[in-house]
């Protein structure tokens, strides 16, 4: 063991023992944590209702309790926003993370309870950095500031006695003392709700900071590097910080952004790992540097089901165990955990890539997906399409949205890809080409609708201008880090109006 790190290992070599557990027992681990929750919601209005103490299996819990959407659990959240206590989970709930989804206005508040806190999201970080500890034994992550991009602080009319925010300023607002003695930039600043007036401020702080790891979601990292290198009169990232070694990134697919983090931080000893983290819990993290799947998180507080995707639509949806799925199939993510969301339908969806230990990628949205002609796109397809056609023509995306255009008396229907380059590929018909070849050989609903152009006709490209996607996340009142641009949505309800702006 290297000395430098003679102070870290101690702290994380028991969360590296616990992550071996659950990846050597994943079903021991969640049998466990399933009746911990069972025992804990017995407690509660909801347990009560459903009777929790005569509960005795997964199986009866499934037949008893339905599966829940936001909407159906809306009034108890409510109800915890007004004052009362004890409904859903047996502690006051005292934080909300704010989110509004990428296709809706309507706000969520969804209860962060302190046993999430501690035992999902914090345990959770803890797991990622003691697998990156034990991959790299000489890391000098500690010994700088680490920084992270976080959300804002809401003040909503709605429950004044309640600290509404987006889930990182929660984190980060309540991080135990050994993380905020390196974490920066101070509070105040990192929990701004005007960001146009708080990149600038946070790169003229940590531009002159020994920052030795980065994390938030890609996109807006880069618009924060970029003016960093403008305020620290830099060429390259690795100048102004040559002790930056890791970037934990999340939100959104990171395959776009690669090439551009490669060439704005040309360090040899810069790692990236991925990470899936939400305002309901911390589900899945990068364990491994040479893998680019997530291990399913499985002891910190959350209890999994997974939906197949032909189930979604019925009265009676059904779901499997870990024991039950299967390899690169879709599976929307139902969750049961230790902030009370009970059988709760997040509206993710993800994808097994390994059994043993349980890996995942995450694909995309329930409601984010293509199927105007019965081609069933999801949202991986079309990352990794996109993908490959950059690769192969040299370009650089910096964002996209995809819509339907319908058929016609006139014509086939055909997909709409409106992408905001970075860096224009040499042709954009190549690009055209080759992004339709990709999505053939990964799906093949959408290779039959494409055969002769008699459903589907080639996909249309339309090159955005620069700044495109952020001018509408301005009107929209969704700048920030947990905020995205749809990906993939069956109407066109919002590439018309982004289309309006271009």
């Amino acid at each position: 063991m290297a000395k430098r790190n003679k102070f870290l290992f101690p702290l994380f070599r028991k969360y590296f023992r616990e992550v071996e557990k659950f990846k050597k027992e994943p079903f021991k681990v969640q049998e466990v944590l399933f009746d911990y929750l069972l025992k804990k919601g017995s407690k509660t209005e909801w347990g009560k209702k459903y009777n929790y103490r005569n509960i005795s299996s997964v199986k009866e819990f499934k037949n008893r309790v339905p599966i829940s959407s936001y909407s159906d659990l809306d009034p108890y959240f409510l109800r915890l926003l007004k004052g009362e206590n004890y409904l859903l989970w047996p502690e006051k709930i005292k934080f909300f993370a704010k989110s509004s989804g990428t296709t809706s206005s309507k706000s969520k508040f969804i209860p962060v309870s302190s046993s999430a806190l501690k035992d999902c999201h914090y345990l959770g970080g803890k797991n990622l950095f003691a697998s990156y500890f034990n991959q790299v034994k000489d890391s000098n992550v500690f010994k700088g500031q680490n920084f992270a991009l976080s959300g804002s602080r809401q003040n909503e009319e709605i429950a004044r006695n309640k600290y509404i925010a987006d889930v990182s300023v929660i984190i980060i607002k309540n991080l135990p003392w050994w993380a905020k003695l390196r974490r920066s930039p101070k509070f105040s600043l990192a929990s701004m709700s005007n960001w146009e007036e708080k990149i600038p401020k946070i790169a003229e702080t940590i531009s002159k900071q020994n920052i030795t790891s980065l994390s938030g979601v890609p996109s807006w990292n880069l618009l924060l590097l970029k003016e960093v290198l403008k305020v620290s009169k830099k060429d390259n990232i690795s100048e102004a910080w040559p002790n930056l070694e890791l970037f934990v990134h999340g939100g959104v697919n990171f395959s776009p952004y690669r090439q551009q983090f490669k060439e704005l931080i040309s360090s040899a000893n810069m790692h990236y790992l991925e990470v899936y983290n939400a305002s309901e819990g911390f589900f899945a993290f990068q364990d491994d540097l040479n893998r680019e799947d997530m291990l399913l998180s499985l002891n910190n507080g959350i209890f999994y089901e997974f939906m197949p995707m032909e189930e979604l639509d019925k009265d009676k949806p059904r779901t499997l165990s870990l024991l039950e799925v299967e390899l690169n199939k879709n599976y929307a993510l139902v969750i049961s955990t230790n902030a009370g969301l009970w059988r709760y339908l997040i509206g993710d969806t993800v994808k097994f890539t390994s059994l043993k230990p349980f890996r995942i990628i995450f694909s995309g949205r329930t409601k984010s997906f293509i199927n105007a002609f019965g081609e069933e796109l999801i949202e991986d397809n079309a990352n990794k399409a996109i993908d490959y056609a950059s690769q192969k023509t040299g370009a650089v995306i910096k964002d996209y949205t995809v819509a339907p255009v319908y058929i016609s008396s006139n014509s086939s229907g055909r997909h709409q890809w409106l992408i905001e380059f970075s860096k224009l590929p040499k042709s954009v018909e190549e690009f055209t080409g080759l992004l339709d070849k990709k999505l053939k050989s990964l799906n093949s609903d959408y290779e039959a609708k494409r055969y002769r152009d008699m459903t589907l006709a080639l996909p249309e490209i339309i090159v955005a201008r620069q700044g495109l996607f952020y001018k509408w996340l301005k009107n929209n009142n969704k700048l920030g880090g947990q905020h995205k641009v749809p990906r993939l949505a069956n109407d066109r309800k919002i590439i018309e109006k982004i289309l309006a702006l271009n």
